[in-house]
Order: C-alpha cells, then sequence, then structure tokens
C-alpha cells in the first residue's frame, strides 16, 4: 500500500484531479463580506489562533479591535505584543479567571462593560477585525445577555470580520458563525503533566 501511495504518476494524477476541484470551487467562491469565525472546544490554542488572524489583518494594513472578556489578571505576550501597535486598539476588560474572582457581580459588570465597548466597535465600520476573546465564556456563566451579542453581531458592517474564542460557544452562536472550529484534546502539558504555564506558549 505504501508502494503504491509514492508511485510518482498515481500521485500526479490524483493531485492534477484535485487541482480541477479546488480551481473550480474557487471560481464559484466569488462572494466577499465580513466573517464572523468562533474558535471553540477544550483543546489549546483558540486565543493563539485568534491572535495569528489579528497578525495576518495588520500585516494587510487592516484596523484591528481587540476585547478580552476574561484575563486581565496577569500580563500576556500578545498584550505586551500588540497593544501599542499602530492599527490596533487593545482592551484588557476582565478581572481573571472565574475561579480566581469568585465574585459574580464584578464579572458581570466587567463582561457587560467590555461588551459596551464591543458594540460601539462593531457599529464602526473603520475597524476591519475585531477579536473577542474568551467571549464564549462569559455568555457561558450569562455575563452577557446573549440576544444582545447576537443582535449587535448580525448588524455590524458588511465587510467587518469577527473572531470569537474561548471554549463551550453556544449553539446559537454557533449556528451565526460562518466558520466554527472546535479544537479537540490529545494531551496537555498542563493538566497530563503538571507543567505550569509557559512563557511564549501559554501567557
Amino acid at each position: 500500500m505504501r508502494e503504491r501511495a509514492k508511485d510518482p504518476e498515481r500521485h500526479a494524477k490524483r493531485m492534477a484531479a484535485k487541482q480541477k476541484i479546488m480551481q473550480e470551487r474557487i471560481a464559484k467562491a466569488q462572494k466577499e463580506q465580513g466573517i464572523l469565525l468562533v474558535l471553540t472546544g477544550p483543546g489549546k490554542g483558540k486565543s493563539s489562533s485568534g491572535f495569528g488572524m489579528v497578525a495576518r489583518a495588520l500585516g494587510h494594513g487592516m484596523k484591528v479591535g481587540i476585547v478580552q472578556f476574561i484575563k486581565g489578571a496577569f500580563s500576556t505576550g500578545e498584550e505586551a505584543f500588540f497593544r501599542d501597535l499602530p492599527n490596533v486598539t487593545y482592551h484588557v476588560m476582565g478581572q481573571g479567571y472565574t475561579w480566581d474572582t469568585q465574585d459574580r457581580e464584578q464579572d458581570v459588570k466587567s463582561a457587560n462593560e467590555a461588551w459596551d465597548i464591543t458594540a460601539a466597535m462593531l457599529k464602526d465600520d473603520s475597524y476591519d477585525l475585531i477579536l473577542l476573546d474568551e467571549l464564549n465564556i462569559a455568555l457561558k456563566y450569562d455575563y452577557i445577555d446573549l440576544d444582545r451579542v447576537l443582535d449587535d453581531l448580525q448588524a455590524r458592517p458588511e465587510m467587518q470580520h469577527v473572531v470569537v474564542t474561548g471554549r463551550g460557544a453556544p449553539q446559537e452562536l454557533v449556528d451565526l458563525a460562518d466558520t466554527v472550529t472546535e479544537m479537540g484534546v490529545v494531551k496537555h502539558a498542563f493538566k497530563d503533566q503538571g507543567i505550569k504555564a509557559q512563557k511564549g506558549v501559554e501567557l
């Protein structure tokens, strides 16, 4: 079986067939619009992927808004790198992880203040991409009214992209999104081996 897979002629035929299919798909996909992306699931990499898209957007000279809903009690490499860059508006609105704050009233207040800032960005067509980091956690704990979030996302400018991260994305948000990625866990250094969060990887 491995011999056949390495056959150059067979490989070339498969790739030619795949190329034809992909070219046809690309030719049909001519619509342009702002994309709502949801990155969820228990696996590591949701925020990292979101910030990767921030870097990509900045590489194209786009204006980016970033709102972090849960993180905030400690500094991160993302904040240190992106906060003062041109074309970036950066808000850290969380008070830390929910198990650290232990204060629902304060968490609700912080989350709604964060959404007030987000709602203003969603009405501003100068923002090309908005990253809503850990918004799903705030929605999971009912810190913010889900209907308000969905209404504001639907009413945003036509070409504005939004990336939402955090485990436990509500089904209504998944249904509204254009692209949804669920990240799973195979192994995790912290949970499986007791390795603390490392700078450049988790922080």
